[in-house]
């Protein structure tokens, strides 16, 4: 009756950035940063695991002379989403 969960979504971290990009549509690395409550070395690595999937597609651009990483939702990442959502409904008999 019940599936698996998504193992790339089943991690706190992972699941805030996508449920961020699902709303915003993109989103640079210190806004994910104070959204999620993570620190800069675990996004980091939560981030490239999502790009590396290919839930997310990272851009690194300059803004005046600094670096800014700018991350969007790839349409693999919201469908994984999606089911995502719909097998915790599952669980929650919706």
């Amino acid at each position: 009756m019940y599936n698996e969960l998504d193992p790339i979504l089943n991690t706190p971290v992972r699941l805030a950035i996508v449920s961020v990009l699902i709303k915003v549509k993109q989103a640079d690395f210190n806004y994910l940063m104070e959204i999620t409550g993570s620190t800069q070395g675990n996004l980091s690595h939560q981030i490239k695991k999502l790009n590396s999937e290919g839930y997310i597609e990272v851009e690194k651009i300059f803004s005046g002379s600094y670096p800014k990483t700018i991350c969007k939702l790839t349409p693999k990442g919201k469908k994984a989403f999606e089911n995502y959502v719909e097998e915790i409904k599952k669980y929650l008999h919706l």
